[in-house]
């Protein structure tokens, strides 16, 4: 795919979309608006991967290397010019900032966190970053070599949004072994160190990546041998999609909501985490990530998927959602209830889950199922933003769930500490109602879609 490039171009793309990235974080951190910080910096990695990406791959990342290697797309020696590079550039960033600031800022985790709880948060969201680019950029039914493939960097930006804005608090939000240099060397008369732990958390995020990229698409791991077939023929691909989506959208949804009132890009960050991963996954199981969208696209004859399908589906997401739920927990110490907001009762929040998961379902049913006319490229992006509605408008009411997987994980982890676990079922009764709806509502407005029985994945 490089051929027409030389090494000493691609080297020059990775050192300045890694000196940019870099330098947006410590002019974010050091001088910007805290609420926009981290869409800030996913823009700028965002629009550094389509200004380069041609020309290098746009890795901007040691991770994201590190995994091209391990996965064979790339030379491991230019991988390791690639990592040198952009760890240099990194430096010459952190540098540039402290010039402009006169100050620097330090390389550790939160109030209240230790190496544990950051490292943990730093896995989970690297692991989404370098997912991203795998099952975006680097395969060969979604990839980079697709000529009419554009949704590459806003999927790998916006797992960037994801992240900052959810593990922010608690580890920095590096995702990226050139950051975590760039910011402790920098500020080495304040202490170094932390940033070999990141990056061990970090590569560790990336390999699991790796992993689970093999199995949810198991013709990538052919050449791992017959251990690996023999695993992923016990890993169901389609379940174990539907497992990770819904695991990333519970872990980002707690984590965005122990933060309190004071996070205002909640909405922001839950919706980019359900995008990022509808475009990871939308052409291996159809990404529905919520009981509710699997019920519509049962009811309207999407996907092939049959009754047996969908309770796998269904138990899957619940199993995601649940993990998701003791991950928050455990990493933040504290859980928080479902339930009305003050002043609102169990009809209001019934009417708002119902109506705002309708929206939802429908949307996914209208941009990602149709024969013809499905959105090839922005289908991941009206998806994320239907559930940015909800969110916005109903927070206040219900907070929003929109997910009988969501719902049972915020239930089950309360549970933990001492709450009910009795008002998922509400929840979740109004939100299968809503998805029952969509799949009504869509059969009234697109009857010629109807009667297909043929597997058909999202658009890639």
């Amino acid at each position: 795919f490089f051929a027409a490039m030389t090494i000493v171009e691609r080297l020059m793309s990775e050192g300045l979309g890694t000196y940019m990235l870099v330098f947006t974080v410590g002019c974010n951190v050091l001088g910007g608006s805290p609420m926009f910080a981290a869409l800030s910096i996913a823009a700028a990695l965002m629009v550094s991967i389509y200004a380069l990406g041609a020309v290098s791959g746009g890795h901007f990342n040691p991770a994201v290397s590190f995994t091209m290697g391990t996965k064979g797309h790339e030379a491991w020696v230019d991988m390791g010019m690639y990592m040198g590079v952009q760890i240099f550039a990194g430096l010459l960033a952190a540098f540039s900032y402290a010039m402009i600031f006169e100050r620097t800022f330090n390389l550790i985790p939160g109030t209240g966190f230790g190496w544990v709880e950051a490292g943990t948060v730093e896995t989970i969201y690297t692991f989404l970053l370098v997912f991203a680019v795998l099952n975006t950029a680097a395969t060969e039914g979604y990839g980079r070599a697709k000529a009419n493939n554009q949704v590459y960097g806003i999927a790998i930006g916006f797992s960037v949004v994801a992240g900052g804005f959810a593990a922010g608090w608690i580890s920095g939000g590096c995702f990226n072994p050139a950051i975590a240099v760039a910011i402790d060397v920098s500020s080495a008369m304040k202490g170094v160190g932390w940033c070999v732990v990141y990056i061990a958390f970090e590569l560790i995020g990336a390999v699991l990546a790796y992993l689970a990229f093999m199995t949810v698409r198991p013709s990538e791991g052919v050449e791992h041998g017959a251990f690996w077939s023999g695993l992923v023929s016990r890993l169901p691909p389609r379940l174990v999609a539907e497992f990770l989506g819904t695991f990333i959208l519970v872990v980002t949804v707690g984590l965005n909501v122990l933060q309190g009132s004071g996070n205002k890009a909640a909405p922001l960050s839950i919706s980019a985490a359900l995008m990022v991963m509808v475009y990871c996954l939308g052409d291996v199981s159809g990404a529905h990530f919520n009981p509710a969208v699997t019920v519509a696209a049962l009811l309207r004859g999407a996907d092939g998927l049959t009754g047996g399908d969908a309770v796998g589906y269904i138990f899957a997401q619940c199993f995601g959602g649940a993990a998701g739920s003791l991950t928050y927990t455990a990493v933040v110490g504290k859980a928080f209830a479902l339930g009305p907001a003050p002043g609102y009762g169990w009809a209001s929040v019934m009417l708002a889950e119902s109506v705002f998961t309708f929206l939802l379902c429908f949307v996914v049913l209208s941009v990602a199922t149709l024969r013809t006319g499905s959105l090839s490229n922005m289908f991941g992006f009206a998806i994320g933003f239907a559930l940015f509605v909800g969110i916005v408008a109903v927070g206040g009411v219900s907070g929003a769930a929109l997910n009988p997987a969501v719902a049972l994980a915020i239930d089950a982890s309360h549970a933990i500490k001492g709450g009910s676990v009795w008002a998922c079922l509400p929840y979740a009764l109004a939100e299968i109602i809503g998805g029952a709806a969509a799949a009504l509502v869509f059969a009234a407005t697109r009857g010629s879609e109807l009667g297909t029985s043929e597997s058909k994945p999202l658009p890639s």
